[in-house]
């Protein structure tokens, strides 16, 4: 299978971390790794907004944190509004000429539960209003830190604590939500999906999301060993899977285009992404089928639409 990538990061990465080693992420964590990337991209001069979630855990235990830029810790339901807050304050202290412009960015954190599912209503308002923030969601699809949950970000099949597997269960029955879709149903300038299987990709989306003037919206696929069930090796593995099944394709929608990072001549079949997961070892070849029909179906309307955003489209 040939890949492309149309979206290339930094040629050089700094060697700066305002998110530091010494955190206590899980082995193999991919969200660590997501984190870690964005805030390599993001620099010093912004304000981190975290929800409750595995990555506020991990790097805030008292009297330690991992963060060396401003950070502030908020609920699981409302890291929008907070980010929202503290966007407005920015703007009402320059304002007032209470502090120099120095187009300090506000960065908000969310796992998919703090996103997709109680948070929803806050990220809605934060696009609508139109704030001047960038908002990352850190998608490990279920509520991985208070005991692996299903959320509405659960892919179909997957089994968790609360939509388990069994005799008479399939696990997930329902399909995953479709977040950036409905950030870019909010006319917002800027859309991206990413994953740090492709970090130098998920790092110049980060880039260009702080450069946009008003609310930009990412989705980050980060792949939990722990609840997914796979290996710690094959975290960078999984998450390029997803990618190149088109289970979690890469793309970027900017003032309402299209347009895709990777050009896949053929998807692999998801059964190679899917084997890799213990969360999905019970599906039966007849379900796995009904995935990979939803997948192509889905991954079509997709480069349908890069298609018709593209000048030649």
């Amino acid at each position: 299978m040939m890949e492309t990538m149309a979206v290339h990061g930094p040629g050089i990465i700094t060697e700066e971390e305002p998110f530091t080693p010494g955190h206590r992420a899980c082995s193999g964590c991919g969200e660590a790794l997501s984190v870690r990337l964005a805030a390599k991209a993001i620099g010093n001069n912004a304000i981190i907004v975290n929800a409750t979630g595995c990555m506020e855990v991990v790097a805030s235990p008292f009297p330690h944190t991992s963060w060396r830029i401003p950070w502030i810790h908020t609920l699981f339901e409302n890291t929008a509004a907070v980010a929202s807050g503290a966007e407005a304050g920015l703007r009402a202290l320059v304002k007032k000429g209470k502090r120099p412009e120095k187009n300090v960015k506000v960065v908000a954190l969310a796992g998919d539960g703090g996103t997709s599912d109680i948070g929803l209503q806050a990220l809605s308002g934060a696009l609508e209003r139109g704030h001047d923030l960038v908002y990352i969601c850190l998608d490990n699809e279920a509520y991985m830190n208070t005991g692996i949950q299903r959320s509405s970000a659960t892919p179909f099949g997957a089994s968790t604590t609360t939509s388990p597997a069994g005799r008479e269960s399939l696990g997930q029955v329902t399909w995953k939500k479709n977040l950036p879709a409905i950030a870019v149903a909010h006319d917002i300038p800027y859309v991206a999906t990413a994953c740090p299987s492709y970090h130098r990709d998920l790092m110049k989306k980060v880039a260009k999301a702080l450069e946009v003037k008003g609310p930009a919206y990412i989705h980050v696929l980060s792949v939990c060993p722990v609840g997914w069930r796979c290996a710690t090796e094959d975290t960078i593995k999984v998450g390029r899977l997803a990618v190149r099944t088109g289970v979690f394709p890469l793309y970027e929608v900017e003032n309402g285009q299209y347009k895709l990072s990777l050009t896949l001549t053929k998807l692999e079949p998801v059964d190679s992404y899917l084997k890799l997961q213990g969360r999905f070892r019970h599906l039966t070849e007849d379900t796995i089928k009904i995935i990979q029909e939803r997948v192509n179906r889905e991954y079509a309307k997709l480069v349908e639409m890069a298609s018709k955003s593209s000048p030649s489209g």
